[in-house]
């Protein structure tokens, strides 16, 4: 089974660096809008047999013009939302932001126990939720599914459950806006295959620094 995870398209939010992951959140902008429609060319060799979104706005406008090419429903699953950023939400500082991405990135190298601040919820909660989500996906017995969801759930969740990623990799590793991580399950476990940090449809609909928070490093 083989699981393309891919990161929603630019909003307003991700240019002003605000860590935007309430309901129903921001819609995409006008280069969103063309990153989204860029997704059924960039992805016409794929095979792919299902496609799911997260409850916010700006992954199911992502996700339309592929499901629409492919005659394919959009499957809405709260699972697959953004990490929440509880008291962080709507910060855009420097300080906000590393402390955001530096437990959600924690999560991805085994601390889950640590808690987001104001929402009471573990790392091993949140992931779990997502697996969920994935379980669901391998049980309907397709070869391959499109997941799009955000940049610091994808990050988090590939970097906890591959057996082939190096501590403090996804620490570095980006997803930018329709940027994708692709994996495959082998006797098992989550392989990733295929990591592109920049957005998928080139150079022509990317806005490398202006794809927000879940799309940079952190500090450490």
């Amino acid at each position: 089974m083989r699981i393309i995870l891919i990161r929603h398209g630019q909003t307003a939010s991700n240019i002003g660096r605000y860590l935007d992951t309430a309901e129903p959140g921001a819609p995409l902008t006008v280069l969103g809008q063309e990153q989204a429609q860029a997704l059924p060319a960039a992805l016409e060799d794929e095979r792919i047999d299902a496609i799911y979104a997260s409850t916010l706005m700006r992954t199911q406008q992502t996700a339309q013009p592929l499901a629409q090419a492919r005659g394919l429903e959009i499957q809405v699953r709260v699972g697959l939302r953004e990490i929440s950023a509880g008291d962080l939400e709507m910060a855009n500082d420097e300080d906000s932001i590393q402390k955001y991405l530096s437990i959600a990135i924690g999560w991805a190298d085994g601390d889950q126990n640590v808690e987001m601040p104001g929402t009471g919820r573990s790392g091993a909660a949140v992931l779990a939720e997502f697996d969920r989500v994935v379980d669901e996906v391998l049980a309907a017995g397709g070869q391959s599914a499109v997941i799009v969801s955000h940049g610091a759930m994808i990050r988090a969740w590939a970097g906890s459950r591959a057996v082939n990623l190096d501590p403090g990799f996804v620490a570095q590793a980006v997803v930018s806006n329709t940027g994708i991580v692709v994996l495959e399950r082998f006797h098992g476990q989550w392989y990733v295959l295929h990591w592109q940090e920049q957005a998928m449809g080139g150079p022509d609909v990317e806005a490398l620094g202006a794809d927000g928070p879940a799309a940079e490093s952190t500090s450490s």
